[in-house]
């Protein structure tokens, strides 16, 4: 861990990135962002009162910016006429909006908020206004998983319930990017409960066409599917269950084919593998939000912080 950590740091030096932390009432995030600003390597913008947050802190507070009007009016324009100028003052007012803002407004490079908000609290705001990248019609949820060595990319864990095969591909492709982004070679695995035709459902059709789908999308990266979980992890297991697979039980990205599965599957490498989950990492926003959980600590607002600038470099 700590040197993924370090690595990060090096490619941020220099880089004078700035990441909103929307929730300066929170001592977590207060004792979070001294940590970055003493560092000195990512510069941390709280969002509160001045009078309620430590000197030597940048601070921006919505009932006091200066250029509100500007946001207000840019607000306006990126709803394309759903609110008006009174209820965009309104809605502005609330720090994730106010935040996010910023960040579509390059006035900062990224977000990290979540601590006292949900994760809708926190993802509708970028959905409305930072939206997703041309090409990408929803954004997903990834972790990174990492333990001494190994890293590893689990999505979606975190958005998509229900995902389609374009879902499925879309979420490959883009878990392939976050992998690359934290210097993981991305070897893909779209797993299920068979190994190459092994069962035959409507569940295990949809990964078939989603590896179809995602090779397809992204012709040049190692995307293999359908596969369980043994065959994309062990190599003895691949040779007998998927022999001339491209994937050969070296699998690093893994898809899940639903919300529920890929929730379980962190949390039980997390809970019972001792690997420490760093996320929900959001994919395919045109600038970086993640939401951090609500019973998070001030070192997990720290990573998460780097995470998010280390995505503004790409």
């Amino acid at each position: 861990m700590a040197d993924l950590f370090t690595e990060i740091k090096g490619k941020l030096q220099s880089k004078n990135v700035t990441i909103i932390l929307p929730e300066g009432n929170d001592p977590r995030i207060i004792e979070a962002a001294l940590k970055l600003q003493a560092e000195g390597v990512i510069q941390p913008i709280v969002i509160g009162n001045e009078r309620d947050i430590p000197s030597g802190l940048q601070v921006l507070n919505p009932a006091t910016y200066e250029h509100m009007d500007e946001l207000v009016n840019a607000f306006v324009e990126r709803r394309n006429g759903k609110v008006t100028i009174e209820e965009a003052r309104e809605i502005l007012k609330d720090v994730n909006y106010f935040g996010t803002m910023l960040v579509y407004t390059k006035k900062a490079d990224g977000l990290v908020s979540g601590a006292a908000h949900t994760t809708a609290e926190t993802v509708r705001p970028a959905l409305q206004i930072i939206k997703t990248k041309p090409g990408i019609t929803k954004t997903s949820g990834a972790f990174l998983m990492v333990k001494n060595d190994t890293r590893y990319i689990f999505a979606d864990c975190a958005i998509t319930i229900a995902p389609t095969s374009d879902d499925l591909a879309e979420i490959a492709v883009e878990g392939a990017k976050t992998a690359a982004a934290f210097g993981i070679e991305p070897k893909v695995a779209m797993l299920s409960f068979s190994t190459k035709g092994s069962a035959k459902s409507e569940e295990t059709d949809k990964v078939v066409q989603a590896t179809r789908l995602a090779r397809e999308r992204a012709p040049q990266l190692v995307i293999e599917g359908e596969l369980q979980f043994d065959a994309s992890i062990v190599p003895s297991i691949a040779d007998k269950k998927a022999p001339g697979a491209t994937v050969r039980g070296d699998a690093n990205v893994f898809v899940f084919p639903s919300l529920e599965s890929g929730n379980i599957g962190y949390k039980i490498a997390e809970r019972l593998g001792g690997f420490e989950a760093i996320g929900p990492i959001l994919q395919g926003l045109n600038a970086p939000v993640n939401d951090l959980s609500r019973g998070c600590n001030a070192e997990d607002v720290y990573k998460l912080a780097y995470i998010t600038a280390a995505q503004a470099l790409d």
